[in-house]
Protein backbone atom coordinates (compact mmCIF):
# COMPACT_ATOMS: atom_id res chain seq x y z
CA UNK A 1 0.00 0.00 0.00
CA UNK A 2 1.12 4.13 -0.94
CA UNK A 3 1.09 6.01 2.02
CA UNK A 4 -2.01 8.64 1.42
CA UNK A 5 -1.58 12.36 2.72
CA UNK A 6 -4.65 12.93 5.47
CA UNK A 7 -4.51 16.18 7.45
CA UNK A 8 -2.63 15.36 9.96
CA UNK A 9 0.43 13.72 7.77
CA UNK A 10 3.29 15.77 8.98
CA UNK A 11 4.69 14.70 5.03
CA UNK A 12 2.62 14.11 2.13
CA UNK A 13 3.34 12.45 -1.34
CA UNK A 14 3.39 14.51 -4.59
CA UNK A 15 4.84 14.75 -7.88
CA UNK A 16 7.99 15.80 -7.02
CA UNK A 17 8.38 13.43 -3.59
CA UNK A 18 7.38 13.86 -0.39
CA UNK A 19 6.29 17.58 0.34
CA UNK A 20 5.87 19.15 4.25
CA UNK A 21 2.64 21.22 3.73
CA UNK A 22 3.34 23.03 7.19
CA UNK A 23 7.10 23.75 6.56
CA UNK A 24 6.81 23.99 2.96
CA UNK A 25 9.89 22.37 1.61
CA UNK A 26 9.66 18.75 0.48
CA UNK A 27 12.46 16.20 1.58
CA UNK A 28 14.76 14.41 -1.20
CA UNK A 29 12.68 15.39 -4.20
CA UNK A 30 12.93 13.49 -7.61
CA UNK A 31 11.87 16.91 -9.66
CA UNK A 32 13.08 20.23 -8.90
CA UNK A 33 11.25 22.31 -6.52
CA UNK A 34 11.61 25.72 -4.53
CA UNK A 35 12.40 24.34 -0.74
CA UNK A 36 14.15 21.32 -0.33
CA UNK A 37 15.65 19.54 2.21
CA UNK A 38 18.46 16.86 0.95
CA UNK A 39 19.72 13.92 3.70
CA UNK A 40 23.06 13.38 1.62
CA UNK A 41 25.06 13.51 -1.46
CA UNK A 42 23.83 10.07 -3.60
CA UNK A 43 22.09 11.04 -6.72
CA UNK A 44 19.48 9.28 -6.08
CA UNK A 45 18.35 11.77 -2.65
CA UNK A 46 20.24 14.35 -4.30
CA UNK A 47 18.89 15.41 -7.81
CA UNK A 48 20.05 19.08 -9.30
CA UNK A 49 17.67 21.92 -9.98
CA UNK A 50 16.22 22.94 -7.01
CA UNK A 51 16.34 26.49 -5.80
CA UNK A 52 17.15 26.49 -1.87
CA UNK A 53 18.77 23.31 -0.35
CA UNK A 54 19.43 23.05 3.50
CA UNK A 55 21.56 20.01 4.68
CA UNK A 56 23.88 19.06 6.97
CA UNK A 57 26.80 21.40 6.81
CA UNK A 58 29.48 18.70 6.35
CA UNK A 59 28.27 17.30 3.11
CA UNK A 60 27.98 21.18 1.38
CA UNK A 61 31.03 20.42 -0.32
CA UNK A 62 29.75 17.07 -1.79
CA UNK A 63 26.48 18.84 -2.80
CA UNK A 64 28.29 21.88 -4.25
CA UNK A 65 30.17 19.50 -6.83
CA UNK A 66 27.21 17.12 -7.49
CA UNK A 67 24.50 19.51 -7.54
CA UNK A 68 25.79 22.82 -7.43
CA UNK A 69 23.73 25.00 -10.19
CA UNK A 70 23.50 28.50 -11.38
CA UNK A 71 20.06 30.04 -9.21
CA UNK A 72 20.91 27.29 -6.11
CA UNK A 73 21.48 28.18 -3.08
CA UNK A 74 22.87 25.02 -0.79
CA UNK A 75 22.60 25.82 3.17
CA UNK A 76 24.53 23.94 5.42
CA UNK A 77 23.66 23.52 9.64
CA UNK A 78 25.07 21.48 12.45
CA UNK A 79 23.63 18.51 13.25
CA UNK A 80 21.41 19.07 16.12
CA UNK A 81 20.23 22.90 15.23
CA UNK A 82 16.75 23.22 15.26
CA UNK A 83 15.42 25.69 12.57
CA UNK A 84 12.14 26.80 12.52
CA UNK A 85 10.21 26.68 8.56
CA UNK A 86 6.86 27.82 8.40
CA UNK A 87 4.71 25.79 11.16
CA UNK A 88 7.48 23.10 11.28
CA UNK A 89 10.60 22.91 13.52
CA UNK A 90 12.89 20.60 11.60
CA UNK A 91 17.02 19.09 12.48
CA UNK A 92 19.31 17.18 11.43
CA UNK A 93 20.58 14.12 12.79
CA UNK A 94 23.44 11.60 12.12
CA UNK A 95 22.78 8.98 9.81
CA UNK A 96 25.73 7.09 9.68
CA UNK A 97 25.64 6.36 5.83
CA UNK A 98 28.21 8.45 4.50
CA UNK A 99 29.97 11.75 4.59
CA UNK A 100 27.16 14.68 5.90
CA UNK A 101 24.14 12.28 6.01
CA UNK A 102 21.35 12.93 7.91
CA UNK A 103 18.08 12.24 9.47
CA UNK A 104 15.33 14.90 8.72
CA UNK A 105 13.56 15.31 12.23
CA UNK A 106 10.34 17.55 11.52
CA UNK A 107 7.82 18.75 14.31
CA UNK A 108 4.47 19.98 13.97
CA UNK A 109 2.14 20.54 16.11
CA UNK A 110 3.52 18.38 18.62
CA UNK A 111 3.85 15.65 16.76
CA UNK A 112 7.47 14.11 15.35
CA UNK A 113 8.29 12.38 12.09
CA UNK A 114 11.80 11.29 11.08
CA UNK A 115 13.02 10.57 7.64
CA UNK A 116 15.58 8.49 7.65
CA UNK A 117 16.73 8.73 3.82
CA UNK A 118 19.87 6.11 3.73
CA UNK A 119 21.39 4.96 7.02
CA UNK A 120 23.30 1.93 8.91
CA UNK A 121 24.36 1.06 12.41
CA UNK A 122 27.79 0.27 11.14
CA UNK A 123 30.01 2.90 12.76
CA UNK A 124 32.61 4.17 9.78
CA UNK A 125 35.51 5.92 10.09
CA UNK A 126 34.23 8.22 7.60
CA UNK A 127 31.36 9.69 9.20
CA UNK A 128 29.46 10.74 12.18
CA UNK A 129 27.59 7.48 13.72
CA UNK A 130 23.67 7.05 14.04
CA UNK A 131 21.83 8.33 16.03
CA UNK A 132 17.62 6.85 17.25
CA UNK A 133 15.85 9.58 17.59
CA UNK A 134 12.49 9.19 19.20
CA UNK A 135 9.47 10.20 16.93
CA UNK A 136 5.68 9.34 16.56
CA UNK A 137 6.73 7.94 12.99
CA UNK A 138 10.20 6.81 11.78
CA UNK A 139 10.74 6.84 7.94
CA UNK A 140 13.00 3.94 7.33
CA UNK A 141 14.92 3.04 3.71
CA UNK A 142 14.22 -0.76 3.11
CA UNK A 143 17.14 -1.44 0.61
CA UNK A 144 18.40 -4.61 2.52
CA UNK A 145 14.61 -5.67 4.45
CA UNK A 146 14.78 -9.00 4.27
CA UNK A 147 16.34 -11.19 6.54
CA UNK A 148 18.80 -12.67 4.74
CA UNK A 149 20.18 -9.52 5.00
CA UNK A 150 23.15 -9.65 8.24
CA UNK A 151 25.75 -8.02 7.91
CA UNK A 152 29.44 -9.90 9.60
CA UNK A 153 31.70 -7.66 11.30
CA UNK A 154 33.08 -5.19 9.22
CA UNK A 155 36.82 -5.33 10.81
CA UNK A 156 36.70 -8.73 9.94
CA UNK A 157 35.76 -7.81 6.20
CA UNK A 158 38.51 -5.36 6.24
CA UNK A 159 41.04 -7.31 7.26
CA UNK A 160 40.29 -10.22 4.48
CA UNK A 161 40.55 -7.08 2.14
CA UNK A 162 44.00 -6.41 3.25
CA UNK A 163 45.04 -9.95 2.98
CA UNK A 164 43.75 -10.08 -0.45
CA UNK A 165 45.87 -6.63 -1.10
CA UNK A 166 48.49 -8.34 0.55
CA UNK A 167 48.68 -11.54 -1.22
CA UNK A 168 47.90 -9.93 -4.85
CA UNK A 169 50.48 -7.28 -4.11
CA UNK A 170 53.24 -9.96 -3.40
CA UNK A 171 52.06 -11.83 -6.40
CA UNK A 172 53.21 -9.10 -9.07
CA UNK A 173 49.48 -8.02 -9.70
CA UNK A 174 47.50 -4.85 -9.34
CA UNK A 175 44.23 -4.72 -7.04
CA UNK A 176 41.61 -3.33 -9.16
CA UNK A 177 38.14 -2.43 -6.37
CA UNK A 178 34.55 -1.35 -7.66
CA UNK A 179 33.43 0.91 -4.83
CA UNK A 180 30.86 3.95 -5.49
CA UNK A 181 32.56 7.40 -5.66
CA UNK A 182 30.84 8.48 -2.84
CA UNK A 183 31.18 7.22 0.68
CA UNK A 184 32.24 3.05 -0.07
CA UNK A 185 35.56 4.50 -1.73
CA UNK A 186 36.37 6.58 0.64
CA UNK A 187 35.98 3.87 3.58
CA UNK A 188 38.54 1.25 1.97
CA UNK A 189 40.52 3.74 1.33
CA UNK A 190 40.71 4.13 5.43
CA UNK A 191 41.08 0.49 5.76
CA UNK A 192 44.30 0.05 3.28
CA UNK A 193 45.51 1.92 6.42
CA UNK A 194 48.48 -0.05 8.02
CA UNK A 195 50.66 1.60 10.72
CA UNK A 196 50.02 4.75 9.60
CA UNK A 197 50.86 4.32 6.04
CA UNK A 198 48.74 2.81 2.90
CA UNK A 199 49.61 -0.88 2.46
CA UNK A 200 50.67 -0.11 -1.40
CA UNK A 201 50.23 3.06 -3.69
CA UNK A 202 46.36 3.66 -4.05
CA UNK A 203 45.21 5.22 -7.52
CA UNK A 204 41.60 6.46 -8.10
CA UNK A 205 39.19 6.49 -10.91
CA UNK A 206 38.74 10.71 -11.51
CA UNK A 207 34.92 10.59 -10.17
CA UNK A 208 36.43 8.97 -6.49
CA UNK A 209 39.37 11.69 -6.61
CA UNK A 210 36.51 14.37 -6.76
CA UNK A 211 34.86 12.66 -3.31
CA UNK A 212 38.26 12.38 -1.78
CA UNK A 213 38.72 16.31 -2.06
CA UNK A 214 35.06 16.57 -0.65
CA UNK A 215 36.21 14.55 2.07
CA UNK A 216 39.62 15.90 2.68
CA UNK A 217 37.87 19.20 2.35
CA UNK A 218 36.39 19.15 5.59
CA UNK A 219 38.95 17.00 8.03
CA UNK A 220 38.33 13.61 6.53
CA UNK A 221 42.23 12.42 6.91
CA UNK A 222 41.88 9.97 3.98
CA UNK A 223 45.87 8.44 2.83
CA UNK A 224 47.66 9.86 -0.08
CA UNK A 225 46.31 8.69 -3.46
CA UNK A 226 47.13 9.57 -7.22
CA UNK A 227 44.94 10.03 -10.26
CA UNK A 228 44.56 6.59 -12.40
CA UNK A 229 45.35 8.02 -15.37
CA UNK A 230 47.93 7.32 -18.21
CA UNK A 231 50.50 9.31 -16.39
CA UNK A 232 50.93 7.51 -13.29
CA UNK A 233 50.54 4.51 -14.93
CA UNK A 234 53.17 5.16 -16.73
CA UNK A 235 55.16 5.60 -13.49
CA UNK A 236 54.28 3.03 -11.39
CA UNK A 237 57.49 0.62 -10.82
CA UNK A 238 55.05 -1.78 -8.43
CA UNK A 239 51.47 -3.18 -8.47
CA UNK A 240 49.12 -0.83 -7.09
CA UNK A 241 45.62 -1.03 -5.30
CA UNK A 242 43.42 1.03 -7.81
CA UNK A 243 39.93 2.01 -6.57
CA UNK A 244 37.11 3.18 -9.79
CA UNK A 245 33.33 2.86 -9.80
CA UNK A 246 31.94 -0.57 -10.61
CA UNK A 247 31.19 0.18 -14.00
CA UNK A 248 34.57 0.61 -14.84
CA UNK A 249 35.44 -3.36 -13.84
CA UNK A 250 33.11 -3.93 -16.77
CA UNK A 251 34.44 -2.04 -19.26
CA UNK A 252 37.54 -1.79 -20.92
CA UNK A 253 39.26 0.55 -18.80
CA UNK A 254 40.25 -2.38 -16.48
CA UNK A 255 43.02 -3.83 -19.00
CA UNK A 256 45.41 -0.91 -18.26
CA UNK A 257 45.79 -2.32 -15.01
CA UNK A 258 45.71 -6.19 -15.95
CA UNK A 259 46.83 -8.46 -14.55
CA UNK A 260 45.35 -7.62 -11.85
CA UNK A 261 42.36 -9.40 -8.98
CA UNK A 262 39.06 -7.77 -8.88
CA UNK A 263 37.57 -6.57 -5.64
CA UNK A 264 33.49 -6.14 -4.99
CA UNK A 265 32.52 -4.76 -1.30
CA UNK A 266 29.01 -4.67 -1.47
CA UNK A 267 25.98 -5.63 1.07
CA UNK A 268 24.44 -7.49 -2.37
CA UNK A 269 27.85 -9.60 -1.90
CA UNK A 270 25.68 -11.67 0.98
CA UNK A 271 23.05 -12.93 -1.77
CA UNK A 272 24.56 -16.04 -3.47
CA UNK A 273 22.38 -14.91 -7.14
CA UNK A 274 24.24 -11.58 -6.69
CA UNK A 275 27.60 -12.78 -6.10
CA UNK A 276 27.28 -14.84 -9.22
CA UNK A 277 26.08 -11.96 -11.24
CA UNK A 278 29.07 -9.85 -10.35
CA UNK A 279 32.05 -11.19 -12.08
CA UNK A 280 34.75 -10.32 -9.52
CA UNK A 281 37.56 -12.80 -7.97
CA UNK A 282 36.52 -11.77 -4.78
CA UNK A 283 33.60 -10.47 -3.22
CA UNK A 284 33.22 -8.99 -0.07
CA UNK A 285 30.28 -8.48 2.06
CA UNK A 286 30.46 -4.57 3.66
CA UNK A 287 27.83 -2.22 3.23
CA UNK A 288 26.76 1.30 4.33
CA UNK A 289 23.10 0.67 4.81
CA UNK A 290 20.83 -0.66 7.58
CA UNK A 291 20.50 -4.65 7.84
CA UNK A 292 17.37 -6.74 8.26
CA UNK A 293 18.69 -6.62 12.09
CA UNK A 294 19.36 -3.10 12.19
CA UNK A 295 16.14 -2.41 10.97
CA UNK A 296 14.35 -3.46 13.58
CA UNK A 297 16.45 -2.50 15.85
CA UNK A 298 15.93 0.94 14.78
CA UNK A 299 12.62 1.13 15.16
CA UNK A 300 12.34 -0.20 18.44
CA UNK A 301 15.00 2.19 19.44
CA UNK A 302 13.30 5.20 18.06
CA UNK A 303 10.02 4.71 20.19
CA UNK A 304 7.69 4.94 17.33
CA UNK A 305 4.48 3.79 16.78
CA UNK A 306 4.23 4.21 13.08
CA UNK A 307 6.36 2.67 10.23
CA UNK A 308 6.96 3.75 7.33
CA UNK A 309 8.98 2.15 4.67
CA UNK A 310 10.71 3.27 1.41
CA UNK A 311 13.69 2.42 -0.94
CA UNK A 312 13.74 -1.04 -0.88
CA UNK A 313 11.80 -4.35 -0.06
CA UNK A 314 9.32 -1.84 1.67
CA UNK A 315 5.54 -4.67 1.29
CA UNK A 316 7.00 -7.11 2.59
CA UNK A 317 8.53 -5.33 5.43
CA UNK A 318 4.78 -3.75 5.59
CA UNK A 319 3.59 -6.76 6.46
CA UNK A 320 6.20 -7.79 9.06
CA UNK A 321 5.25 -4.41 11.22
CA UNK A 322 1.53 -4.66 10.67
CA UNK A 323 1.84 -8.12 11.63
CA UNK A 324 3.69 -6.77 15.03
CA UNK A 325 0.94 -4.31 15.88
CA UNK A 326 2.32 -0.93 14.25
CA UNK A 327 0.88 1.15 12.01
CA UNK A 328 3.13 0.81 8.86
CA UNK A 329 2.95 2.49 5.28
CA UNK A 330 4.49 2.21 1.95
CA UNK A 331 6.16 5.57 0.18
CA UNK A 332 6.83 5.14 -3.44
CA UNK A 333 10.63 6.62 -4.79
CA UNK A 334 11.39 7.11 -8.02
CA UNK A 335 14.67 6.06 -9.32
CA UNK A 336 15.88 8.75 -12.70
CA UNK A 337 18.57 6.46 -14.17
CA UNK A 338 20.56 8.19 -11.22
CA UNK A 339 23.73 6.44 -12.87
CA UNK A 340 26.38 4.43 -10.64
CA UNK A 341 25.08 5.19 -7.40
CA UNK A 342 21.27 4.11 -8.10
CA UNK A 343 19.77 1.47 -6.19
CA UNK A 344 17.63 -1.06 -7.11
CA UNK A 345 14.26 -0.87 -5.43
CA UNK A 346 13.76 -4.26 -4.70
CA UNK A 347 10.13 -4.10 -5.02
CA UNK A 348 9.21 -7.50 -4.29
CA UNK A 349 9.57 -9.64 -0.93
CA UNK A 350 10.66 -12.27 -3.47
CA UNK A 351 12.23 -10.92 -5.75
CA UNK A 352 16.31 -10.73 -6.07
CA UNK A 353 18.46 -7.78 -5.91
CA UNK A 354 19.99 -6.68 -9.53
CA UNK A 355 22.60 -4.40 -8.86
CA UNK A 356 25.02 -3.47 -6.12
CA UNK A 357 24.60 -0.40 -4.06
CA UNK A 358 26.25 2.17 -2.63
Amino acid sequence: MTANGRPHDLLVPTPEGLHCPAGGFHVDPWRPVERAILTHGHADHARPGHRLVLTADRGVPILRHRIGRPGTTIEGIAYGERRRLGDAIVSLHPAGHVLGSAQIRIEVGGRVWVFSGDYSRTPSPICESFEPVPCDRFISECTFGLPVYRWPDPAEVEADLRRVVRETIASGRHVLIGAYALGKAQRLLMALVEDGEPMAPILCHGAVTAMNEAHRAVGVPLPPTAPADRTTRASLDAPAVVIAPPSALAGPWRRAFNPCVTVAASGWMAHRASRRRTPVDVPLVLSDHVDWPGLLRTVEETGCSEVGLTHGVVESGVRWFRERGLHAVAYDTRFTGSGDESEPTGADASSEPEAPES
